[in-house]
């Protein structure tokens, strides 16, 4: 059975991929995900931040991950962009979520609603955006420069 939290990951996933592909304003765009199966299943506060959060700080997070990919963040699939701004969100604002989780869950949402082998470049990316967000963090478990 997936979490709570899980269930708001992919419904926050979702929203920003249509957000992504129509610029349609957070509230529209909110309303049609409450429509949504399972978003009683969702953590709604955990959805609500991620959704509005990435929308509002698009732009800073996408900067954030910019020097991490290897071309620029428009040319990247909207399902793999989507996912990366959720993850680069919780690595910034939800320090209570370990980074590993973070990670685990961002290759989760890609293997579900991207493509063949999009989780293995949005792996890659995240494994580089944790150094640089949470040094202290990624070093201890390794990872660190």
């Amino acid at each position: 059975m997936k979490s709570a939290r899980r269930r708001s990951r992919e419904l926050a996933t979702q929203g920003l991929y249509q957000w992504l592909l129509s610029g349609a304003p957070a509230s529209e765009i909110d309303a049609q995900l409450r429509n949504s199966q399972g978003f009683d299943k969702a953590d709604q506060d955990h959805l609500d931040a991620i959704l509005r959060g990435v929308i509002k700080e698009s732009d800073a997070l996408s900067a954030q991950l910019q020097p991490c990919l290897d071309r620029p963040i428009e040319q990247l699939s909207p399902v793999e962009r989507a996912v990366l701004l959720v993850a680069a969100f919780e690595f910034k604002h939800h320090l209570d979520v370990p980074y590993r989780v973070v990670i685990n869950e961002a290759v989760e949402l890609t293997k579900t609603f991207g493509g063949s082998d999009g989780y293995k470049y949005v792996n890659g990316v995240l494994d580089k955006l944790a150094v640089a967000m949470r040094p202290n963090e990624a070093q201890a478990r390794g990872r660190g420069a």
